[in-house]
């Protein structure tokens, strides 16, 4: 008797579904997720506080909030996906008046317990309403006119909203993600195409009408574009962050200074040690080595997660379970990107790793969104 045929015939049904998880999965979580302990244990001076610790016991809650989420049928996630977009809409307005305000930006609904970010919960709801809409609506009407600009709709809304907080790390996530998912669902490569060349025109008009009448920025702002395309114009100011953080990626070598033996975390030379720049603190006390080791389990939740959607026979779970890998991809590739100095510092924290409360448990849940739908594949 196989494995599968000795668990529909003899253990429980609640059972059955733990065994059905995605267990690969969930380990190369929790290995992240340690790999995060670790580093704020490190930046912290070897010590569990003040980050570690909060760290670890807010993944234990976000673990098992995953897990009961997988064990909910993923139709009842369907039928949720409207209510739980609009209900983080109105949390993104409630931000605008009564949000709490951190680092000069206005980005939390302070609940006692803890801070809210409304922008994180959106990642993953958006995906969860992209995904219904596309399973309801059929396939033939997907690159419709009308039916294109009603997802559109839904990017944008909650995209100006976080773009006025400010945010436009979480702003660009949401419109890149968004974007993903209508590909994904199949429609035309025409529309993306003709986004794309508007981008590009627009970034080259941006270029070509500096110091001319018609100059489309202010002179700070692109004195903000010189500074990421060399920092070293301004290493003590705007380009510091940078900088620092490319001393420390090149000082760790191939096999590292070793564990908490990084000079540019522990001397306090590199800001925003244990949130935005933390994988710049894991590449000097680890080297290359240790860099890769992480993105090589990245690749792995990825990939983990694209087999689970390819065997799935339901679009609408297929779709959340690939918009919800994108979500991932785009957090970790953002992040890299802006501390190795090929994207601009936007404040996107590094998936699992970085100290945070609402990325990791929104994270979490997305991940229990993606459990559900491999444990009621069968269905």
């Amino acid at each position: 008797m196989s494995y599968l045929e000795y668990s529909v015939k003899y253990v429980p049904s609640g059972l059955r579904k733990v065994l059905y998880l995605n267990w690969p999965l969930a380990f190369l979580i929790v290995a992240v997720a340690c790999i995060g302990f670790l580093m704020l244990y490190s930046v912290a001076g070897g010590s569990y506080s003040p980050w570690a610790d909060t760290q670890i016991k807010r993944f234990a809650v976000g673990f098992v909030l995953m897990l009961v989420i997988a064990m909910v049928p993923i139709w009842f996630w369907r039928n949720m996906a409207l209510l739980a977009y609009a209900g983080t809409v109105l949390l993104l307005v409630a931000v605008e008046f009564t949000g709490a305000t951190g680092g000069g930006a206005q980005r939390w609904i302070d609940l006692g317990f803890m801070r809210l970010q409304p922008s994180e919960a959106m990642k993953i709801a958006l995906v969860l309403l992209l995904a219904a809409y596309y399973d309801w609506l059929p396939i033939q009407k997907t690159s419709r006119p009308f039916w294109v600009l009603l997802p559109i709709v839904i990017i944008l809304v909650p995209t100006a909203l976080v773009l006025s907080q400010p945010d436009l790390g979480t702003a660009v996530l949401l419109l890149t993600a968004g974007g993903i998912m209508m590909f994904l669902a199949g429609v035309h490569w025409a529309y993306f195409a003709t986004v794309l060349a508007g981008i590009g025109g627009l970034v080259t008009a941006v270029f070509l009408s500096r110091g001319t009448d018609w100059q489309l920025l202010k002179d700070y702002q692109y004195r903000r574009i010189d500074t990421f395309l060399d920092p070293s114009s301004d290493p003590l100011g705007a380009g510091y962050h940078i900088t620092q953080s490319k001393i420390a990626l090149g000082s760790g070598g191939w096999g590292g200074r070793g564990f908490m033996q990084g000079t540019q975390s522990r001397l306090n030379f590199l800001p925003e040690k244990h949130t935005d720049f933390i994988f710049t603190t894991l590449a000097e006390e680890f080297g290359f080595l240790g860099a890769i080791s992480l993105l090589v389990l990245y690749g792995l939740i990825i990939v983990f997660c694209i087999t689970s959607a390819l065997s799935n026979r339901d679009r609408f779970s297929s779709l959340l379970i690939l918009g919800v890998a994108t979500t991932f991809f785009l957090f970790f590739a953002v992040n890299m990107s802006m501390v190795m100095g090929l994207a601009p510092v936007v404040g996107v924290p590094l998936p699992l790793v970085s100290y945070g409360g609402s990325a990791m448990l929104i994270l979490l849940i997305g991940f229990g969104l993606v459990q559900s739908a491999h444990v009621h594949r069968l269905r």
